[in-house]
């Protein structure tokens, strides 16, 4: 029988393999085998779910509440996840502009594919998380990239994307905190960036996974702002804020027609976020939330140590991360020396000869960067940057 020709479809070919979960991937391999491999490439808290969930979780599995629900996640849920985001930044969402999904990035996804036609084009600031690139391309729209200043902190601004709005933007992408840099996009800034996407009619997609991650600033939501509600689109994530990486609660707060149409994509793709997890998300966002300030004083000390550590090493430069838990180091220095030619290289060389996991920054869009997630414990990053150092100084 004949083969069948290109079997595999050309909108797939429009994505790449998730740069993160591959060195996730490559690490555990090694961890197989019987390798000691430090791994700084985990963009999930190490810390456990707090009990509280855990045990609301139990309660819906001895109450049976093990079958589906509606695709867009329970009332339940989305009156809380409306509930938390007012108290938290004092919007005023209903559960009609409410979706849940199976994690943010599932949101996100669902988001583009629900706006974005073959030509639109798509504003994402440099560097920027791995999916938005490949979600857009896979709507067939058009990302439109813009550069930050490495020596202001990464640091955007309205100024900085105004050049790139033409007639054809669809929407433009924050994340703020920023993954993978940490960089923190102002108040002031952030409201000057809605003013003028929203007088252009283009959607301002705010990405608040790490919005309660904040060193120096007061947790804020580009969503308060009054007449917000038309074009921000805001996906949110309880993944990184509780510790609940694995069980895949995401949410999207948008027009209710918006959420009819992701609703559609979701029903026919997921279904329902699991069950289970559902009920165990309400009580993570009514219930105590002093665990997310126990979790932030622990990134901020982790912090603080990996950049002191980073910025002995020579040739090395790190700008400090204002938020998240990554910090994101120049280490250009290598680049040239001893057949290291790339970023993706380096992180090749460092898994393979001292064990060490990074994420290289050709995945971010900058091409002399690593991501180092210090979500892991101090004893770890201090073996980590132990390696890294020696390596660095060894190869440059």
């Amino acid at each position: 029988m004949q083969a069948t020709k290109n079997p595999i479809a050309e909108r797939i070919s429009s994505i790449s393999v998730s740069s993160t979960l591959k060195v996730a991937a490559d690490a555990e391999k090694l961890r197989a085998e019987g390798v000691d491999v430090v791994d700084f490439g985990a963009g999930e808290p190490d810390f456990p779910t707090p009990d509280n969930i855990k045990q609301a979780a139990v309660r819906a599995l001895e109450q049976n509440f093990t079958k589906y629900t509606p695709a867009g996640g329970t009332a339940e849920l989305k009156k809380a996840v409306c509930e938390r985001h007012a108290q938290d930044f004092g919007t005023d969402y209903k559960p009609s502009e409410c979706l849940i999904t199976v994690g943010g990035k599932h949101a996100i996804f669902n988001l583009t594919q629900a706006l974005v036609n073959p030509g639109d084009e798509v504003v994402i600031p440099v560097p920027y998380w791995v999916t938005y690139k490949d979600v857009v391309n896979y709507a067939g729209g058009r990302c439109v990239f813009v550069d930050t200043d490495e020596n202001n902190g990464f640091a955007l601004t309205a100024a900085m994307i105004e050049p790139h709005l033409t007639d054809r933007t669809k929407m433009a992408i924050i994340n703020s905190p920023s993954n993978p840099s940490g960089a923190l996009v102002e108040r002031e800034e952030f409201e000057k960036i809605f003013r003028m996407t929203s007088a252009r009619g283009i959607y301002l997609l705010t990405d608040e996974c790490y919005c309660k991650f904040l060193y120096d600033s007061e947790p804020y939501s580009i969503a308060s702002v009054e007449g917000a509600k038309e074009t921000v689109l805001v996906a949110g994530s309880l993944s990184k804020t509780y510790a609940m990486t694995g069980w895949r609660i995401g949410f999207g707060l948008v027009p209710a027609a918006i959420v009819g149409a992701m609703t559609k994509l979701q029903s026919h793709s997921t279904s329902n976020p699991t069950s289970i997890s559902q009920k165990a998300a309400v009580e993570a966002l009514r219930g105590p939330q002093e665990s997310v300030g126990t979790m932030l004083a622990e990134y901020r000390r982790r912090r603080d140590f990996v950049v002191e550590r980073l910025r002995a090493i020579p040739g090395v430069t790190c700008q400090e991360p204002r938020g998240a838990f990554y910090a994101y180091p120049n280490v250009g220095v290598v680049l040239g020396k001893n057949g290291i030619g790339s970023m993706q290289q380096l992180a090749e060389r460092l898994l393979t000869e001292v064990h060490l996991a990074v994420v290289p920054g050709e995945a971010f869009g900058t091409d002399r960067h690593v991501r180092i997630s210090y979500a892991t414990s101090m004893k770890e990053l201090d073996r980590g940057l132990e390696r890294l150092h020696g390596f660095i100084v060894k190869n440059s």
